[in-house]
């Protein structure tokens, strides 16, 4: 047999199926040139995109190309934009159905702000009320923080054991409750807010209060009442138990109940939810939001209603929450006392002058600083000071200007000091705003060192002390004195600086002549009317202090100077309070009286938390200068 025929069809089999091989690459070349979407889209350079309902679907037709078997090719669908997860808001059984959780230190705070902070940025708004004891009609300070958030999360906050300084405020706490992109809803949280306060020296912004929203909501219906329990009847249908028992339970004992825990839960729980009811959030239909709501979204639908005081359901009637006053005549309007914690308060809107958080205060109605230069005849800078003391150095001609943009003056004179260095605290700029919460337009001046004790510094210690005075806002002012009391109350205790008893009084009442004072005044107004036996008992009371014998008569004149007698007497023991605490601090000499002013100094820092202090703020600023040019063994002169 030739060995070609073997060889010939091995030869015939590998030209076909090259031949083959080629054909199919060809067709499947012309197929991908023809398509090239189908292609990019199918090509694997990525992982495979996921269907989802929630994305946009493409659909891609083709015309069968021709000479090409006739195929279909299904629609493509990719995923071109992913929108962010859905927000599940629970339902009202759901929210209520959350447990709460205790929290008594800054560590049990920590661990919990995580998943608070998380659900804020998806819904910024709060539920708030607050709990305290009253006795005897007296109410003490807050004991219990209840806060929730939309998902039900509710944290209760027990105040006392940051009370006095035995611990510090959680800053994340302070912050989030003065956070003005952070919604507070409740009944009467404005009046928790001027509590917190005064208790604690908390500043509490961005209150909402839920019965303007409910009178708002006309389609609202509304028939118990402008009460939290009567709200939650009628437009959640859920019932609060607000018996005596729970009201007025022990708010302040070591261990809460579970009872109430949750009383106090589903105060701010029912708060959320009436917010998320009454905007229209919560929707038992539709539950889901594509991702939450923004701050100025929330705050748009509440426009007019941040931060104003509930002036009662009879004002509420006559007043839009716009404040459009309807012109029609009715009686006194009776006002519902805040709910909140449900105890009975005074009513703080008897005072129709009533001023905001920050009463008593004024804002200042010119900039503190107008960071004008004042520099040495070289040209060297020497301090800021203001537009006013600059022009002074122009009118007496000692001084030339510089430069307009800044104001800068040249003095004509050498002055009686340098600074030390370039990097000093007087040579900076300085912002017009509130040193702890950056507000810009309104701010008063508040003295670090209270005055009442830098005034018997030496003067050594009172020159240039405008580092000690920083500007803040109305709110931050009056949050400021809280915590400042607490540490005069230290003092107080520390060097036995009563505030307020006999030794701390200026003035005494002589109760001598308060007596014969009350026995002029009765015989100028009933002489006839007294029996005898009591008139000459107070005849004889007012010859005895006057020194007078029985037998010199009684004028009517002499009866009327007693009748003015003035009965306070000046304190001869009377120390100030402030001054007591100065002359024990300079006991230790210069550094006494430094630390001293360091103390105040880091209270203000550990107890405000300021984020906008002036650069080169210090709490030992000028020590050194004063022991370097001093020296430790200054002798003290208090004034």
């Amino acid at each position: 047999m030739s060995h070609r025929g073997p060889l010939t069809a091995v030869i015939t089999t590998v030209l076909g199926a090259t031949l083959g091989g080629l054909l199919i690459w060809r067709v499947y070349r012309t197929k991908r040139k023809r398509l090239p979407s189908v292609q990019k889209v199918a090509d694997p350079v990525e992982a495979p995109c996921p269907v989802n309902k929630d994305f946009t679907a493409v659909e891609c037709q083709y015309t069968k190309p021709p000479n090409v078997q006739e195929k279909e090719f299904k629609a493509v669908e990719c995923q071109t934009t992913q929108q962010p997860p859905p927000v599940q808001i629970p339902s009202y059984e759901q929210l209520l159905g959350v447990k709460p959780v205790m929290v008594s230190s800054e560590e049990e705070w920590q661990q919990l702000w995580p998943l608070m902070e998380k659900e804020l940025s998806v819904f910024p708004v709060l539920g708030l009320d607050c709990e305290w004891v009253s006795v005897k009609g007296r109410t003490s300070a807050v004991s219990l923080l209840q806060m929730a958030t939309y998902s039900g999360l509710c944290v209760l906050v027990r105040l006392l054991a940051f009370r006095s300084g035995q611990q510090p405020f959680p800053l994340s706490l302070m912050e989030v409750l003065r956070d003005p992109h952070v919604l507070k809803v409740g009944v009467g949280c404005y009046e928790d807010g001027k509590r917190l306060t005064r208790d604690y020296g908390l500043s509490l912004t961005c209150t909402v209060d839920l019965r303007y929203l409910a009178l708002r909501q006309r389609q609202a219906t509304v028939n118990n009442g402008l009460s939290l329990k009567s709200l939650a009847e009628d437009l959640l249908n859920v019932s609060l138990d607000k018996s005596l028992e729970l009201r007025c339970s022990d708010w302040e004992a070591d261990q809460l109940t579970l009872q109430q825990m949750t009383y106090a839960a589903r105060d701010a729980q029912v708060s959320i939810a009436l917010f998320l009811h009454l905007l229209g959030l919560h929707s038992e239909a539709s539950p889901e939001s594509p991702s939450g709501s923004s701050y100025s979204e929330l705050a748009s639908r509440c426009q007019g209603l941040v931060d104003v005081p509930f002036r009662g359901r009879g004002d509420g009637e006559d007043r839009t929450p716009d404040g459009e006053r309807r012109r029609r005549t009715r009686k006194t309007p009776t006002y519902e006392s805040p709910e909140s914690g449900d105890q009975q308060v005074p009513d703080p809107r008897k005072n129709n002058k009533r001023k905001p958080l920050g009463v008593g205060y004024s804002a200042r109605k010119s900039p503190l600083y107008d960071n004008c230069f004042l520099h040495a005849p070289d040209g060297q800078p020497l301090c800021t000071c203001d537009k006013k003391k600059a022009k002074w150095y122009l009118d007496k001609g000692i001084g030339v200007l510089q430069s307009e943009e800044p104001f800068v003056v040249r003095l004509l004179f050498e002055p009686s000091g340098r600074p030390d260095s370039q990097q000093d605290y007087y040579l900076t700029a300085k912002e017009n705003l509130c040193v702890v919460c950056g507000k810009a337009d309104s701010y008063i001046r508040k003295n670090i060192v209270p005055h009442e004790y830098r005034r018997h510094f030496p003067t050594e210690m009172k020159d240039h002390n405008s580092h000690d005075i920083l500007l803040l806002c109305t709110s931050c002012h009056a949050a400021s004195n809280v915590h400042d009391s607490f540490l005069k109350q230290r003092l107080a205790e520390e060097f036995s600086a009563p505030q307020g008893c006999e030794e701390g009084v200026r003035l005494l009442e002589d109760s001598d002549r308060r007596r014969v004072r009350s026995a002029a005044r009765a015989l100028l107004t009933a002489r006839e009317e007294l029996p005898e036996q009591r008139r000459e008992e107070l005849q004889a009371l007012i010859k005895s202090f006057l020194d007078m014998n029985e037998e010199q008569e009684l004028t009517e004149e002499v009866v009327q100077q007693a009748g003015s007698l003035e009965t306070r007497i000046f304190n001869e023991a009377y120390v100030p309070h402030g001054l007591k605490v100065v002359r024990a601090s300079a006991e230790q000499g210069l550094r006494g009286l430094m630390d001293l002013e360091r103390r105040w100094r880091q209270h203000f820092l550990t107890t405000m938390q300021p984020r906008h202090l002036p650069p080169l703020w210090s709490v030992d600023h000028n020590h050194s200068k004063f022991l370097r040019k001093y020296g430790e063994d200054l002798p003290i002169k208090l004034n």
